[in-house]
């Protein structure tokens, strides 16, 4: 497992000083210190949320991956990543998110996470993300490059957000410039491909603090490739896979604190809204039940957790915000691995 640091404007810090890097040094920097591992087959990048400071970011990366290896053993649960192998490399993406438990303190964070990841202004973390995933994507063998069908070799790509790092990610994907890309071997998503210069195979988000229709306002470039009112073709997404974010009732971080900041909940508590598509609405799943692949092929899921995402809900003025790292996240995240062979 890696990690990598962004200042308060979403910059990459040098981890031998704590200071800002060039913009001459990213792509020395990303080939010297994170490389993928030629022995993993996917890689997960990993943002994390609200009151998460750097150790407990690693820690809880390192968590999700622990469950998820624990997981695949069990025989017969996951069939291609049986198949194929499973050995996950996770890179952590830490930000400044600490701050008072209080109004003042969540819509302080929600300002910085929006900054940071702002594509105008100071904001760099969409670039510098961005820039991170555009050179895994070129780092990893590609699959689609198999030449059979059943036995795709090569390194998948899965993006992991929670909280206020949901919205970094997500403006980093937007981020991406154009470039043609050719068609995928897994995921069908009713024959929409993207064409972005990289793509990964799925993003989960667990618990994101955003309005709920989101993907209709601040994030538009996530839609599938579509054709526009004048006709001209747009761009999709640089995802192969589906948009995956939980929700959960108990989730006092976007049910109250949210509301109190922006007017709604978010959609880590009540889940995305039909805008600008409607999302196929499941509930999360035990780990010995699996994931049909009908539920999970869309491009945008809305899970609800409240089954499993109660923890803190009476003590913690975040409620089950942070419930999210347990055994049933592993499995949907295991399922979209298996899923996107």
């Amino acid at each position: 497992m890696a990690a990598i640091d962004l200042d308060e404007t979403g910059w990459l810090l040098d981890e031998d000083d704590g200071e800002p890097l060039a913009e001459h040094d990213l792509a020395r920097y990303f080939t010297e210190r994170l490389a993928p591992p030629a022995w993993a087959t996917d890689l997960i990048v990993y943002v994390h949320g609200w009151q998460t400071p750097p150790d407990s970011a690693s820690r809880a990366a390192g968590r999700l991956q622990e469950y998820a290896e624990h997981l695949v053993t069990v025989p017969g649960r996951y069939p291609r990543l049986t198949q194929e192998g499973y050995r996950p490399w996770t890179l952590a993406v830490r930000w400044p998110s600490s701050s008072r438990l209080s109004r003042s303190g969540y819509e302080r964070i929600r300002d910085r996470a929006h900054a940071m990841g702002a594509r105008s202004g100071t904001g760099h973390a969409a670039h510098v993300i961005g820039r991170l995933l555009g050179y895994l994507d070129a780092e990893r063998p590609d699959p689609t490059d198999a030449p059979v069908l059943a036995n795709r070799d090569g390194q998948y790509l899965h993006l992991v957000g929670h909280s206020f790092g949901c919205r970094l990610l997500c403006e980093a994907v937007q981020w991406a410039a154009e470039a043609s890309l050719g068609d995928t071997l897994s995921w069908n998503l009713a024959g929409q491909q993207p064409s972005r210069p990289f793509t990964a195979d799925s993003m989960l988000l667990f618990q994101m603090a955003a309005p709920l229709d989101a993907f209709g306002t601040l994030f538009p470039s996530l839609l599938p490739e579509k054709e526009t009112a004048t006709g001209t073709p747009r761009d999709g997404a640089p995802l192969r896979g589906p948009i995956v974010s939980t929700f959960s009732r108990y989730d006092r971080a976007n049910g109250f604190w949210h509301l109190q900041a922006e007017g709604e909940r978010g959609i880590g508590h009540s889940g995305m809204a039909p805008v600008p598509l409607a999302p196929s609405r499941i509930r999360m799943r035990p780990t010995g039940q699996p994931y049909p692949y009908g539920s999970l092929d869309h491009r945008f899921v809305s899970v609800d957790a409240s089954d499993f995402y109660v923890r803190g809900k009476r003590l913690n003025p975040a409620g089950s915000h942070s419930d999210h790292l347990r055994s049933e996240s592993a499995h949907l995240l295991l399922s979209l691995a298996d899923w996107s062979r």
